[in-house]
Formats: C-alpha cells, structure tokens, sequence
C-alpha cells in the first residue's frame, strides 16, 4: 500500500512559501530600532494573498514621558513610481484612464479615474520601474526623465513610498499604442489634454486621484508648465 503524503502544516507567508513563494512576512520591522520612542513587540502576518497585510504591536512613548501600547495594522503592497508627460511647446499632458473597483466602492460614480502613469517597481529602481510602465500604459519610450520628489501615499496604514518623475514626450516618443498590459487584467484609455484643461479638471473634481493632483500643481508652480518657466525670454 502506497504511503499517504505527509500533509504541510504551517502558516503559508511565515514558515511555509504563500501563493507568491514567500516565508518569514511576519518578521518585517521586529528589529527596527531607529526611533528610541518606539519598541516593536509583535508582528502578526494576517494576510499574504497577494499583499501583505500585518498587524503590528509596539509601545510607544508620548512627549509627555507616558509609554502606551499600541496595536495597527499595516498594508504592504511594495513602493511605487509615477510620472507626469509632458509637452511644453503644445502646453499638453497625457493621462491614462482606468477602472479602480476600490474607488468605485467609496462613491466614485463610475470608477474610471484620470491618473497619471504609474506602477510598483517589483524589484527594480524606481526610474527603471517609470519607464516600465510609461511605456506600458502609454506607449511612450521616454528620455531623460526628471525626479520630483517621493511621498507616501497614505502613512496611516499604507506602507507605499512612491517616487514621482516628470519627463517630455512627442509624436516621436510613441512606439506602441499602450493601454497596459491585457495578461494582467489591465485595459487603459490613453488621454491627452491641453494643461489648463487638466488643472480646471481638479477644480470640477473630474481628476481626484492624489498622485495625478500632485504632479499637475508642482508642474503649474515650480515645473515645466509654469507660465513663468515655460515663457520665452
């Protein structure tokens, strides 16, 4: 009689490889020290579907010299990039447009949000990453691009820094009609706009995605389309 299989036992994400192949989830930030206020005490890994979620449990000490124990929960989906194209000479800006079901949940009338391009490095730099997915989602093989500045997106439970990029594009930087890549779900409307038409998009709540909102008004203050900036002299 041929020996039944011995059955996995574990936790997959923590001592057995999860969906995506990894172990040890629950061991990011136990051995953080660089804040003397704050003493991690657990890591708990609550999901690793795809992301990974943690709850994480830590005291923390107030100005006052009160230390308490806090306990929350973390999202970690990696870092991110994204870029804003531009043309200076025709005062344009290419969007993309795309479903989001998790704003479509919390009100967006039809979830199909104006952004800017925009992807998660998986495991490459953060220019590399832009470049990546400027060329997927718009079709565009970009130049020298431009480093804003790095944000996080929402600290309160989201563990993404992403990195934005501003870079020129032309009829010459097209190489490819876009849209995104259709093996990983992705069906994305390439938009060009003229740049006052972007920013008054904001005003009229039309653009409401965070990072988009960002790289429009640092491109209308300090960037390439700053009327000041961009006037010939």
């Amino acid at each position: 009689m041929t020996p039944m299989p011995a059955e996995t036992t574990g936790t997959p994400g923590v001592d057995v490889p999860d969906g995506r192949g990894r172990t040890g989830l629950h061991l990011t930030g136990r051995d953080l020290r660089r804040n003397p206020d704050v003493e991690v005490l657990d890591v708990e890994l609550l999901s690793s579907s795809w992301y990974v979620l943690r709850r994480n449990v830590f005291t923390y000490r107030h100005r006052d010299g009160r230390v308490t124990t806090e306990s929350r929960e973390t999202y970690d989906r990696g870092n991110g990039a994204t870029i804003l194209l531009y043309d200076v000479s025709r005062r344009t800006v290419l969007l993309t447009r795309q479903f989001r079901f998790p704003a479509y949940v919390n009100g967006h009338p039809d979830g199909m949000l104006l952004e800017t391009a925009a992807g998660l490095l998986d495991g490459d730099d953060p220019e590399t990453a832009i470049r990546r997915e400027a060329a997927e989602e718009t079709g565009h093989t970009i130049g020298e691009v431009e480093h804003v500045f790095d944000a996080y997106m929402s600290p309160g439970s989201v563990t993404e820094r992403l990195s934005f990029y501003a870079a020129p594009y032309s009829a010459e930087s097209r190489t490819s009609a876009g849209g995104g890549v259709a093996q990983e779900g992705e069906d994305i409307e390439v938009v060009e706009l003229p740049f006052e038409e972007a920013l008054a998009a904001i005003e009229s709540g039309e653009i409401t995605d965070a990072k988009t909102i960002m790289l429009l008004q640092w491109a209308a203050l300090r960037g390439p389309l700053n009327v000041a900036r961009s006037s010939p002299r």
